[in-house]
């Protein structure tokens, strides 16, 4: 039974990493960017769902609305406090603004965490289920929110999808991400396709953060180990590679769900990170990247 379920939970969490991973991995193809507080926006979009739906009293939906425009919020607000300063400052050398920005998005991350902290404090919080009850699934009895969730993370990345390869937009992204100088030569305003990108990127972030605070709950100190997660998943899949992070998001689901399984669930994060180590050692390019 206990296999079942690790497999059942496993398969849940790892659609779950796998839509946050490819909002931070498309961040990066398009951008250039590696948002190290990506889990900022997950935590920041959990955080407020749970205010508007059980503080608030207005219910999960409108909660989880909220919720997700939070994600977007805070996406925006990195772009526009840390990225985009940045990019403009004269006096940081172009060679130097990737090491830059990792640097400041990461104490933009420390800094979301220490303010959550203070105004929701440590303690670890859940939004109500979307719906109720249970199914039984080769003898184990799954929650109905667990399985919606799941469905629900790979409906929104097949909508992404269908964005991305069927229509003008998604096609300027792709252009972005492959040949930047020549889109500007087209006529493209390469800060407005930056800031399409964000706000994609804040969407699926607030939405990965809602559906995580339903089904594991989440916490200012969550902050940190989302965000390692997702680094390990995009650095396993190959930087810019949406197919090699989902293909990783469920390597990295399942470890963690067997480590917190068969181990302690206080180690799960443990993991992800002897994964980047090896990665960056034995192969820098990940499973399908090729930079």
């Amino acid at each position: 039974m206990e296999g079942v379920q690790i497999l059942v939970d496993g398969f849940a969490i790892s659609a779950l990493y796998a839509l946050g991973a490819v909002g931070f991995t498309l961040l990066f193809g398009v951008s250039g960017v590696l948002n190290l507080a990506h889990g900022g926006t997950l935590v920041v979009a959990a955080m407020i769902a749970w205010l508007v739906a059980t503080g608030l009293h207005l219910g999960t939906a409108t909660g989880a609305l909220a919720g997700v425009l939070a994600g977007l919020a805070f996406a925006f607000a990195t772009y526009a406090a840390v990225v985009r300063p940045i990019q403009r400052s004269r006096a940081i050398p172009r060679e130097e603004t990737e090491i830059f920005i990792l640097t400041g998005t990461l104490l933009w991350g420390i800094m979301c965490q220490t303010a959550l902290a203070y105004i929701f404090t440590t303690n670890p919080i859940t939004v109500p289920a979307l719906i109720g009850g249970v199914v039984p699934i080769l003898g184990v009895r799954t929650p109905r929110n667990e399985i919606l969730i799941a469905l629900a993370c790979w409906a929104v990345i097949g909508a992404l999808w269908l964005l991305i390869n069927r229509t003008r937009t998604g096609k300027t992204l792709l252009a972005a991400s492959i040949n930047p100088r020549g889109l500007t030569l087209l006529g493209f305003e390469l800060s407005r396709v930056h800031l399409l990108v964000w706000a994609i990127y804040g969407v699926l972030a607030g939405f990965a953060g809602v559906l995580l605070a339903t089904f594991l709950g989440a916490s200012s100190d969550a902050v940190g180990p989302l965000t390692a997660s997702a680094f390990s998943i995009v650095v396993l899949g190959g930087l810019g590679s949406v197919g090699g992070s989902l293909v990783a998001a469920y390597i990295v689901g399942y470890l963690e769900t067997l480590t917190a399984y068969l181990v302690a669930p206080t180690l799960r994060s443990i993991p992800p990170l002897i994964i980047l180590i090896l990665v960056v050692y034995l192969r820098p390019q990940g499973l399908l990247g090729r930079r």
